[in-house]
């Protein structure tokens, strides 16, 4: 155990231990407590909080920030196979994907990096410190509920600080237990199997515990060979080969405790474990299929939030958490001593958050969130400085709401202190980060919004940034981010014909400086603040449901993308102006659900233009580009006893041959059969 010797560790240490113990306190309480008339019977209509799911529009249109929207029976209609997959019909963002069931899958919003991007996991941000980007394809969406992706911020004034700090957040909320008729359990057993050894069984255990306490339990495993076949051109010639050492192994498991003490007091804790094992494939080469890199992951946290609605005035939000990551990677080959190459990572963080909501008249709001984190790194490489980093962030925001114009601003305070055992420390870092935004709805009839952003956000250095054998450079400053956002938003009134309707439509600029590079030296490579890019781009969403009567509707929904993204970093470099590696300049995607008496019916399609994937926009350098299409075939059934759900999915139904990464060939068509009860 390192020993912290600066003043700031001991007091973010003091105060994690506070909030912990404050929670922990309120978990004692939970069966302690009497319960009162209007308890919570078990029905899921009547258990507080527990989002009903009905087909409606996507998007929230009265946003001040762009607010996009997929809930769980969309993803289930629509055969959508992992998170990766679901992200990528979001309009603006970028999934770089590794390809295969356990490839590498990371997010960026409107093309400003992945370290750019908070993940939040039921209102808790998901960190990595040592390379600043999470793998989003390790989250299952078995018990996924919702998925929402906000620029800039989402409209929660009692968020987190580092939700603040972030230029777009990635929303995952997982569903809590559904109690049929009376009962006060709940039991879910499915099964999914598919092309290339896919296997993957979910199960979920729910019961009330008292009149105001509900238990889950969920799990799954997940296994593939990764086999799938591809196209292998070489000039002129094409064979088909076959994706090698793709194997994955993975289970995970969640324990959620959902309490409300009164009808304003709520409290949620969740343990979590995540283990897996998978082959890396790496990038295809010509005339050599070997390949013998090896990953193994463990993450393991709790986390704890407590809400409380004090008064009409007043509301609090405490956030608790603990996060434990370890992975080990593995490489074989005789550039390597005794043959074999192993690398061990272990990261530790305490994590606490507190915000506080004021309301003193209506039409004003005023919040202010603290958050306090402690991460640590472990590892068995050479010079490794065992670095401690402890981050303070305060955000304050206010909200103003003056007849039919709303206006949001706020600021938060980063400051940031590392310690570490050997070598010299980066320096402290002190900042402030602006953000503006306003929303105007100027007809009192219509649901029509104008709305305008402003954002100042910046990355920290990540570990690997900092301390990476031989890569490493401890003087790095923050990558620095502008963003700018003029939308417009519609929702027409529901009549004959559609259901819902709803359109918006984004226009942004962006500015990226002092981009953190890995960048050429005298005799290695060496981590740089040496980039700068603009990004300008648009974003426009469509959704709208249609009654066709005698049970069939449809549910059509699309977004398109626009984006130039230029280097700007050296005028006299060959790459000046040319677009961003892998950053298409036109993408979008579609889909339709048919509802008859009978089936549902899914069609979603994907497509993505030319990319580069070198700085050098030259035919050489061109991936060309892809349209990715899936059909969908469900079954719902309806007992006195349980629900019986089959579907059954054809994924890539044209075979189309893609790469996301150059070199890193997608799977081609491939099926999926899912059978699941609910008791």
């Amino acid at each position: 155990m390192k020993r912290w010797k600066e003043p700031a560790f001991r007091v973010g240490y003091r105060f994690f231990i506070v909030v912990c113990l404050c929670i922990l306190a309120g978990v004692g309480s939970v069966f302690a407590q009497q319960a009162d008339s209007d308890s919570i019977t078990g029905k899921v209509h009547q258990i507080p909080d527990v989002t009903v799911s009905v087909r409606r529009s996507t998007n929230k249109i009265s946003s001040v920030v762009p607010v996009q929207r997929l809930g769980k029976d969309m993803m289930d209609d629509l055969g959508i196979q992992n998170m990766a997959d679901a992200v990528r019909r979001f309009a603006g963002t970028d999934v770089r994907d590794y390809g295969g069931t356990g490839g590498l899958k990371t997010v960026s919003v409107r093309n400003m990096g992945a370290a750019h991007t908070a993940i939040s996991y039921d209102g808790v941000a998901v960190s990595n410190c040592q390379a600043g980007q999470i793998d989003i394809g390790r989250f299952s969406l078995d018990n996924v509920q919702s998925l929402s992706l906000s620029v800039g911020q989402n409209e929660d004034m009692l968020q987190s600080a580092r939700l603040y700090a972030s230029a777009g957040v990635l929303n995952i909320e997982t569903s809590r237990p559904e109690f049929l008729g009376d009962r006060k359990w709940q039991l879910l057993f499915q099964a999914k199997g598919g092309s290339f050894g896919l296997v993957n069984p979910y199960f979920r255990y729910g019961q009330q515990l008292g009149e105001r306490t509900v238990l889950s339990v969920d799990g799954d495993y997940l296994r593939s060979d990764g086999q799938y076949p591809f196209l292998l051109k070489n000039g002129k010639y094409t064979q088909t080969e076959k994706r090698n050492n793709s194997e994955v192994n993975s289970w995970h498991t969640e324990w959620n405790l959902f309490h409300d003490f009164q009808e304003n007091q709520k409290l949620s804790v969740k343990a979590y474990y995540y283990q897996s094992e998978r082959g890396l494939p790496g990038a295809v080469i010509l005339y050599n299929p070997v390949s013998n890199e090896r990953l193994w992951d463990k993450n393991a946290f709790v986390q704890a939030k407590y809400q409380d609605k004090i008064s009409e005035k007043w509301s609090l939000q405490v956030q608790a958490k603990y996060n434990y990551a370890w992975n080990k990677y593995q490489d074989k080959g005789a550039q390597y001593e005794g043959g074999v190459s192993t690398d061990h990572y272990t990261q530790h963080e305490y994590y606490a958050s507190g915000a506080v909501l004021y309301q003193p008249f209506t039409g004003f709001s005023l919040s202010l969130a603290q958050d306090l984190a402690v991460n640590t790194l472990d590892s068995n490489l050479p010079d490794c400085p065992f670095p401690t980093r402890l981050t303070s962030l305060t955000a304050l925001h206010a909200r103003y709401q003056w007849g039919s114009v709303q206006m949001d601003a706020s600021l938060v305070n980063t400051y940031l202190n590392e310690h570490v055992e050997s070598g010299e420390k980066p320096a402290d870092l002190k900042k402030l980060s602006p953000s503006f935004s306003v929303n105007w709805k100027p007809f009192s009839g219509q649901d029509f919004f104008l709305r305008a952003m402003y954002k100042s956000t910046f990355r920290t250095p990540t570990f690997n940034d900092l301390y990476y054998y031989r890569l490493g450079n401890r003087s790095l400053r923050p990558e620095k981010a502008k963003e700018y956002n003029v939308g417009v938003t519609w929702g027409a009134k529901k009549n004959a014909i559609w259901d819902y309707l709803t359109f918006t439509g984004d226009v942004y600029f962006n500015q990226v400086t002092d981009k953190i590079v890995a960048f050429p030296s005298t005799y290695v490579w060496k981590m740089a603040n040496y980039g700068k890019a603009h990004v300008w781009g648009a974003d426009i969403t469509l959704s709208m449901g249609i009654p066709l009567g005698s049970g069939f509707r449809a549910d059509v929904s699309g977004s398109y993308t626009w984006q130039k993204a230029i280097d700007l970093t050296d005028p006299t470099s060959k790459s000046y102006k040319d677009q961003l590696p892998y950053t298409p300049e036109h993408n979008g995607n579609g889909s339709v659900i048919l509802e008859t008496p009978w089936v549902k019916l899914g069609y979603s399609v994907i497509g993505v233009g030319k990319r580069y994937y070198f700085s050098q926009n030259i035919p050489e350098n061109e991936i060309e580009g892809y349209v990715e299409q899936t059909l969908t075939l469900s079954r719902q059934f309806s007992f006195s006893t349980c629900r019986l759900r089959l579907q059954a999915d054809l994924i890539n139904f044209l075979n189309e041959q893609y790469e996301v990464i150059k070199y890193y060939p997608m799977p081609g068509r491939s099926w999926k059969l899912t059978a699941a009860i609910h008791f």
